[in-house]
């Protein structure tokens, strides 16, 4: 199988954190046509076989003997995962983001357009891997994984968060009654909107979206700026598959663990 290279961000490789981090794409694994690579979603069609061999041979890399996972929903809901036994029954519960403070156990979230968060303070030791959909970030996903967070000792000021490979605003145009929901929930939405070609839609930036709630929050966040509709050699894109005719689409995956 052929050695993985995930991305990484200097911003969580600072050694005072203690934590190992990949923001997975498409190559290597051993899934073949529209999942070729490194597919680690049960949701889709794939070889249930393929995705396992993936997530194992992401395992390995990580170190770990628990990779946690859960129901993804487009919520905005966080379980904390403080033992190997709710690692292992993470995948059961429907939630959109996952928090620990255990070493072994790695935290992932699959994506395929939707912007993967990972997170570490250096404060209380916490790290944490959020999915953020646009559902999922404008009903409060990153609010509650802090305020989750924050309960269990950490502070804004020593938190770092890193925005992986998602859909970039050149790619992800949307309609009026999109635009009209975000401006509904935020005041100040406005500013992630710009006109698109076609009448009456606007191109969305998520990552801005992101930003910005972090930000606000009082936590030091960075963007990869990858965008994985554009990519697509190195990622999944469920929007790239719809546009292009097909029927499924694989996901990659983000990971973060304590060391």
């Amino acid at each position: 199988m052929t050695p993985l290279s995930p991305l990484t961000h200097n911003a969580l490789t600072q050694n005072e954190l203690g934590v190992t981090h990949g923001f997975f794409t498409r190559q290597g694994g051993v899934s073949q046509g529209i999942y070729a690579g490194l597919n680690v979603g049960y949701g889709s069609a794939d070889a249930r076989e393929n995705i396992e061999a993936n997530r194992a041979h992401i395992k390995q890399w990580l170190d770990v003997t628990h990779l946690a996972t859960v129901n993804q929903t487009h919520s905005a809901d966080c379980v904390f995962i403080g033992s190997e036994a709710e690692a292992a029954a993470a995948r059961e519960q429907c939630a959109d983001a996952l928090i620990t403070d255990r070493r072994g156990i790695a935290l992932a979230v699959l994506t395929a357009d939707c912007a993967p968060i990972l997170m570490a303070d250096r404060h209380s030791g916490l790290v944490a891997a959020i999915h953020a959909g646009w559902r999922g970030a404008q009903s409060g996903v990153v609010e509650t994984t802090l305020d989750m967070m924050q309960s269990r000792g950490a502070r804004p000021e020593t938190m770092i968060a890193v925005i992986g490979p998602t859909i970039s605003p050149q790619a992800y145009e949307v309609g009026a009654e999109f635009v009209a929901t975000f401006a509904h929930s935020h005041e100040d939405s406005d500013r992630f909107f710009a006109p698109a070609q076609r009448a009456g839609h606007a191109i969305f930036d998520l990552p801005g979206f992101i930003l910005a709630r972090l930000a606000h929050a009082g936590v030091t966040a960075h963007n990869m700026a990858r965008c994985t509709y554009g990519e697509a050699d190195m990622f999944f894109s469920h929007r790239r598959n719809t546009h292009e005719g097909l029927a499924d689409y694989g996901r990659q995956l983000s990971a973060i663990c304590l060391r």
